[in-house]
């Protein structure tokens, strides 16, 4: 799983949102059914304006997972003053499901670059317990991934995958 991280680590995904980690989760991320987020693909903001299937593969139900949706190019990659931007945030996922069965604190928001090529980074967090993370922050825009993992008591990610989005004109809609 160690070659998952050399995109993370040249999309500035490591070093920008999180810290080095080694992933010991499989997670896939799909949206619509069949459009699968790998690291670094392009969407266009039109293709992703539906919550995503998130799934856990080698966890068990016993264990517990927070995923994290972030944008930390706000509002635009050159001068990303409002990072990280929370997108979405579900809490209590058990292993081997998926983020429909957690608890979602914050409900997902359709991505919407402005200026710019856009990440938008999903980070999975193993909780040390059910109910261990409470409550939402208080603001979407200036989150921090880093320091909401050490509020609750998560340690380094275990999974974390990003995909790119640039602002869609009505050329490009189809």
């Amino acid at each position: 799983m160690e070659r998952l991280l050399e995109p993370l680590i040249l999309g500035r995904v490591i070093g920008d949102v999180l810290d080095f980690f080694s992933p010991t989760i499989k997670m896939s991320v799909t949206y619509n059914g069949n459009r699968l987020v790998y690291n670094g693909r392009e969407f266009c903001p039109s293709a992703v304006d539906t919550r995503p299937r998130v799934e856990i593969q080698g966890g068990d139900m016993r264990t517990f997972y927070t995923l994290v949706m972030i944008d930390p190019d706000v509002p635009g990659p050159s001068d990303p003053y409002l990072k990280e931007h929370l997108h979405w945030l579900v809490t209590d996922i058990p292993g081997t499901t998926d983020a429909t069965f957690g608890r979602e604190l914050e409900i997902y928001e359709i991505p919407k670059p402005n200026i710019g090529i856009h990440r938008f980074v999903f980070a999975l967090f193993k909780q040390k317990g059910r109910q261990t993370v409470h409550k939402p922050p208080a603001s979407r825009d200036n989150f921090s991934t880093r320091a909401f993992a050490a509020e609750n008591d998560l340690d380094l990610p275990v999974a974390a995958l990003f995909f790119n989005a640039r602002r869609e004109t009505a050329a490009r809609r189809r």
